[in-house]
């Protein structure tokens, strides 16, 4: 398959100008598939930031006066630009991350659906009366446009994180300055191309590239940025939680995971394996939603284990423009090595190396899907995130067993499970601390639900109604003798 779409070199967007920034610098943007260089983007200074924050505050004036219905057909008309540019989106997406290209075009299309959904919920801010305890009295209670966002977008998902954080601040009327991934920088930038030309005002949404720290570190402090937003690990979402803190900025937080499948023995474990099989290795395994310790019940562990491994082990490994490609490459060498490391530190504290476990040839970031059995807690894996395509699976002998290892990290982002009890689905659903459970299926990240964690994994909710509640203020209003 031959892709017609050229690689872009990605500017920013600062006050409604597509711009190569103060310095003219650029960073490198790499393929994955043959570690080739395909493009640049540019890297913003700090002249170009503060520049993107007041244009933001004195945008968001205009673009929070505009009726709701008016900001809800500019919202229908940026979903339809995206669709429309799908296909080369999509290969954009590819080529800067590796993706399969059916798993960039759906990608594409849930951020159309995002914005479909944000079109909505802009027409849906309410506010209410409280009747008064004495007469005369008029109590309202009113939401407005929390102030300018900052907010921070990781490289797995460059359409699917940022639609969450510009929808969500552009229905509730602010103004946002968006750091954007320097690895996957082009379809990024044209998730926010198609709100831009959609007619969103001047100045309102703003995309910038660069040092990550340099540009947290500015933004994050700035006394007109009033919230941030940020999805990416948890140790750099505690570091900007902590400065926001320090400035008494409001949060929301989407972090990192290690997503546990508690695996009954009531479940056929030949379909579980084989679902699981499709989703843990779905973008390469670097989804912070991503199965990745398998908790099955003893009696049907050698089976699950059997077909997980032999599905696995069928899945084609490719670059992502290749149409028979089902896993494409990891983002970056390091994870790479990350890969190595933890399947070594697992086999040699006693794990079992069920199929996987080496890198694909020597050019191009490629990994066979690996299965890990039987690993003991004292390995690493095991305590850390792999986020990539290696797997746990280990046995477990009761139900209180299963729950204890579910909760034993400091995680609690996504979780599933596979029985046919109605009674053991309601047990999970009130023991395991998570901020998504899907039993069965893999029902989370559509923009009509909640997507978000707690513990360590973050606080906050994106999609849902609780999309648009992250980007208000809430306000007390009350007058007597009027």
């Amino acid at each position: 398959m031959t892709f017609a779409t050229p690689f872009p070199d990605v500017k920013l967007l600062v006050d409604g100008i597509w711009t190569d920034g103060a310095a003219g610098a650029t960073i490198d943007v790499t393929n994955p598939a043959d570690e080739a260089v395909i493009g640049t983007v540019a890297k913003a200074e700090i002249a170009d930031l503060e520049t993107a924050v007041a244009a933001a505050h004195r945008g968001m004036k205009t673009w929070s006066a505009r009726p709701p219905l008016e900001r809800a057909r500019i919202f229908m008309k940026a979903s339809a630009l995206l669709r429309e540019r799908a296909r080369a989106i999509g290969e954009m997406m590819v080529l800067e991350m590796g993706k399969t290209l059916p798993e960039a075009l759906g990608e594409v299309e849930r951020g159309a659906e995002a914005i479909d959904w944000l079109a909505g919920e802009t027409q849906r801010i309410y506010g209410r009366l409280i009747e008064p305890r004495m007469p005369g009295v008029r109590q309202m209670v009113i939401k407005e446009p929390i102030g300018v966002v900052a907010a921070f977008s990781p490289w797995n998902f460059p359409v699917n994180q940022i639609v969450r954080k510009v929808a969500g601040a552009l229905a509730a009327g602010c103004g946002i300055v968006v750091k954007g991934p320097e690895e996957t920088p082009a379809s990024c930038a044209e998730l926010v191309r198609a709100f831009h030309d959609a007619g969103v005002d001047a100045g309102v949404l703003n995309l910038v590239f660069g040092v990550p720290s340099e540009i947290s570190e500015f933004l994050v402090p700035h006394p007109l940025v009033r919230k941030i937003s940020f999805t990416g690990s948890t140790g750099v979402g505690k570091h900007l939680a902590a400065l926001a803190g320090k400035h008494m900025k409001v949060v929301t937080m989407e972090l990192g995971g290690h997503a546990p499948v508690l695996v009954f023995a009531d479940a056929d474990p030949v379909t579980a394996a084989n679902a699981l099989v499709g989703n843990k290795f779905r973008a390469t395994g670097q989804s912070c939603i991503s199965p990745t310790r398998l908790l099955v019940e003893d009696s049907a562990f050698e089976t699950f284990t059997q077909a997980f491994a032999k599905a696995a082990e069928a899945l084609k490994v490719g670059p992502g423009h290749e149409s028979e490609t089902q896993v494409g490459p990891l983002a970056n060498g390091r994870r790479i090595e990350a890969m190595d490391r933890l399947v070594a530190d697992a086999v040699a504290k006693g794990a079992k190396l069920v199929t996987g476990g080496k890198r694909i040839g020597n050019r191009g970031w490629f990994y066979e899907p690996t299965v890990l059995a039987n690993v003991p807690l004292e390995a690493d894996i095991m305590h850390e995130e792999p986020f990539g395509p290696v797997v746990v699976v280990n046995p477990f002998e009761s139900y209180e067993d299963a729950v204890a290892e579910a909760n034993r990290l400091p995680y609690g982002l996504a979780a599933f499970a596979f029985t046919n009890s109605s009674l053991t689905a309601a047990n999970l659903a009130r023991d395991v601390e998570t901020g998504m459970l899907s039993v069965n299926h893999f029902g989370l990240g559509m923009p009509e639900t909640p997507f978000g964690g707690i513990k360590d994994s973050g606080y906050g909710f994106e999609g849902g109604s609780e999309a648009i509640e992250a980007y208000l203020q809430t306000r007390f209003i009350t007058t007597s003798g009027i």
